[in-house]
């Protein structure tokens, strides 16, 4: 899920057999859009079928009745669904699991339930009455939870787990053959949505660290387009949150402000569309620059702090 200035390039539609993706080539890999394009969507949500035979089946997506169809029509005659990997808890890429999981009997995978990998600072705003949790899965419930570094194989297929959070708590990234299906932490089209409590910042841009010190052949983001430049992409988007924290910080030298004065300011680039969810964003880099002793705020936590800068 999204929540900036880029556009999408992708159109929504049902099944997608072969990835013209130059870097996957070749490869047993098949995807699905959904049909739930949106400002914080894009074109949809991408569900991917990995292998040949048993299939591992990536994000299954919103629960839409024609989207359960067209996954299982992208399946070759004599194939089954082996596995449902869940990249995080939000109701764009999980809510269809329950009916993919009864239609195939598949067992499901995930981090853990919604809030489960939360924080104890995030748990802290929570407490606090620090809500923004709309989108989340409540009902998510892994069959099977996989840890950070677990290393595991579908029919043929082997996965490495990362666990990446940032956008959400739970959220989890796949290796596989040299490539990484990072769901909502990186995507082409447009930064990912930073959400207290559930979205961490300070872990968001850890997470981005962390995959810049691998190498990739490609990213495999769940809305957009394949990412064939890993390292720059990841280098863009560390370098757009610290522009961001930069003009945050530069507009606090003169006096102490509110989200409402700082959003126009630092998000000015931003379609006044997207504000509601760029303000998200906004608490998110307060929240961080606050647990890092940068600025100062009152009335925090909360949704409407005073911030003032250290």
């Amino acid at each position: 899920m999204s929540s900036e200035e880029e556009k999408p390039s992708l159109q929504a539609g049902t099944v997608a057999a072969a990835v013209g993706e130059a870097a996957l080539a070749g490869l047993p890999l098949r995807r699905v859009l959904a049909d739930n394009p949106g400002p914080l969507t894009g074109p949809g949500t991408t569900t991917w079928l990995v292998g040949h035979g048993a299939v591992t089946v990536i994000d299954p997506g919103p629960a839409l009745p024609a989207h359960l169809d067209a996954i299982v029509a992208a399946l070759d005659p004599h194939e089954r669904i082996a596995a449902i990997l869940v990249t995080h808890p939000h109701l764009d890429h999980s809510a269809l699991v329950p009916d993919l999981a009864r239609a195939t009997s598949a067992p499901v995978y995930g981090f853990g339930p919604a809030g489960s990998g939360r924080s104890p600072a995030m748990q802290a705003l929570e407490a606090a009455g620090l809500s923004g949790g709309e989108g989340i899965d409540r009902s998510f419930a892994p069959d099977i939870r996989l840890a950070d570094g677990a290393e595991f194989q579908i029919g043929s297929e082997t996965f490495r787990t990362l666990h990446t959070p940032g956008h959400s708590a739970e959220h989890l990234s796949f290796a596989w053959r040299g490539a990484l299906f990072c769901g909502d932490h990186v995507m082409a089209w447009a930064p990912s949505l930073v959400s207290l409590p559930d979205g961490d910042m300070g872990a968001y841009m850890t997470s981005l660290q962390r995959l810049a010190a691998e190498s990739w052949s490609c990213l495999l983001p769940c809305h957009g387009e394949v990412i064939d430049d890993p390292a720059a992409r990841i280098a863009a988007l560390i370098g757009h949150r610290l522009k961001r924290e930069a003009k945050l910080l530069a507009a606090l030298t003169s006096q102490p402000m509110s989200p409402d004065d700082l959003l126009p300011i630092v998000y000015a680039d931003t379609p006044k569309t997207l504000w509601p969810a760029a303000r998200r964003n906004l608490l998110a880099h307060i929240a961080d620059l606050t647990s890092r002793e940068q600025v100062t705020t009152t009335a925090w936590p909360g949704s409407s702090p005073l911030v003032t800068a250290r």
